[in-house]
């Protein structure tokens, strides 16, 4: 069966989710068949530069050896254990996971996917603190379930019906678009204001947490200030609510830390990790201190999957973590985001359409309008780059609220000889739109 032939087959049989890019759909799309490291192969034979880590889920590279190794040992094991007891995968899992982070954050819960971390999260502060607000950024993304889908405003979209009760939005500090003229290092404080005014009228006195991504992925990968963070830090506590980080994409050294609330300075209540944290493998976890698992047990606490804690997801998470721990890959982010920067802020000098380069580490986006000084986004223009690099062996997604912000997540094993290369396709496609 050939690629056409493979592609209609699933065009007659598959459930066309608004996940697959109407760029990718009208383009007919490469069907993938294998991948390694940071290239993926479709049925045809011909290899692409996967710059957007699979879903962001293979950023420790495509079939890394020694997750690929535990996990095949593991299947001949236990591939599948009752949450009701404990298993030795998930128990060594908590430990090690635990001794990459700081303390009091030492007690998880390990489950499946992004979504479902942070479902989990929402639930802890809920039960711990015995309020039922939460409130994400109005550009956030934390998952596809119900919850989750109610708080990632920024996929937002009509005939959803009723959404989650108690939930509300609060602006995203967004320096290259900000709504509010200000000037100086605190620009963002008008912005937080605003925020807590309208929550203590919304839910007074029913705040149970606040959820941010970091780094907004997403939403257009928005670099949240680090000051911004803290003082929202300070405020919840004055409330008696929690502060709750989605590290989903930005965690477990993406971003050239091991994790990004130990770049902005912040200690969160709880916090999430999922995408790469089973190195391709579907494993996600939500992590907590003594004191608010104590509380959430006392509050009514009840949670769990039929696959929570699988050994398997948890053998391929210990791999991942002795990868990440044991081969540096943070420092290896930092350099790959240096150099990938550093090629696009010369573009960014010589193409008007560029108007922003920013990201950290493997996390990288830049925004493109039609003329710098007006910012109006061209959103035509980077769905047709999107098409033109993908067809020259390209991959990447377009995000952020209007449609123009090109996001790249390159693995960690992307050398410079392959940023290069993706840097001239890029290239090619701006000339040729431009």
């Amino acid at each position: 069966m050939d690629s056409q032939q493979l592609r209609q087959t699933g065009e007659d049989y598959l459930i066309r989710s608004s996940l697959l890019s109407d760029v990718v759909a009208a383009s007919g799309g490469p069907v993938f068949v294998r991948a390694e490291g940071s290239q993926v192969w479709d049925r045809d034979g011909k290899s692409y530069l996967d710059f957007n880590s699979g879903q962001m889920c293979s950023w420790l590279g495509h079939n890394n050896p020694r997750v690929t190794e535990a996990v095949r040992h593991g299947l001949t094991q236990l591939t599948h254990a009752s949450s009701v007891y404990y298993n030795e995968p998930q128990v060594m899992l908590a430990k090690k996971l635990a001794e990459t982070l700081d303390a009091p954050l030492s007690r998880s819960l390990f489950i499946q996917s992004g979504a479902d971390s942070n479902e989990a999260a929402i639930l802890f502060a809920r039960r711990a603190t015995g309020k039922n607000g939460i409130a994400a950024l109005h550009l956030s993304f934390h998952g596809y379930s119900d919850v989750s889908r109610a708080m990632s405003y920024i996929a937002a979209a009509p005939n959803h019906g009723p959404t989650i009760p108690d939930l509300y939005a609060i602006p995203t500090p967004y320096a290259y678009r900000s709504p509010i003229e200000s000037e100086g290092d605190a620009w963002w404080q008008a912005l937080l204001d605003i925020s807590f005014d309208t929550l203590d009228r919304q839910c007074a006195g029913n705040l149970a947490a606040v959820i941010v991504e970091p780094l907004v992925s997403a939403g257009g990968v928005i670099e949240l200030p680090s000051a911004y963070v803290r003082a929202l830090k300070e405020r919840l506590e004055a409330r008696g609510a929690l502060l709750i980080f989605d590290e989903a994409q930005t965690g477990l050294g993406k971003l050239g830390a091991m994790y990004a609330y130990q770049q902005c300075d912040v200690m969160p209540d709880i916090i999430t990790v999922s995408k790469h944290f089973g190195g391709g493998m579907a494993i996600s976890a939500m992590v907590t201190s003594d004191e608010i698992e104590q509380k959430a047990l006392e509050g009514g606490l009840s949670f769990g999957h039929s696959h929570s804690s699988d050994p398997i997801g948890c053998t391929a998470g210990l791999a991942s973590l002795e990868v990440i721990m044991e081969e540096d890959v943070a420092a290896r982010a930092a350099a790959i985001g240096s150099y990938w920067q550093a090629r696009m802020r010369d573009l960014q000098q010589r193409y008007e359409i560029i108007g922003d380069v920013r990201g950290r580490g493997c996390l990288q986006g830049i925004e493109l309008v039609r003329e710098r000084a007006g910012k109006e986004p061209a959103a035509k223009e980077a769905d047709e780059i999107f098409r033109l690099c993908i067809a020259d062996g390209l991959l990447f997604s377009v995000r952020g609220a209007h449609g123009n912000v090109v996001r790249f997540v390159p693995p960690v094993t992307t050398s410079e000889n392959q940023i290069d290369q993706a840097t001239d396709i890029l290239e090619s496609a701006l000339r040729k739109v431009v």
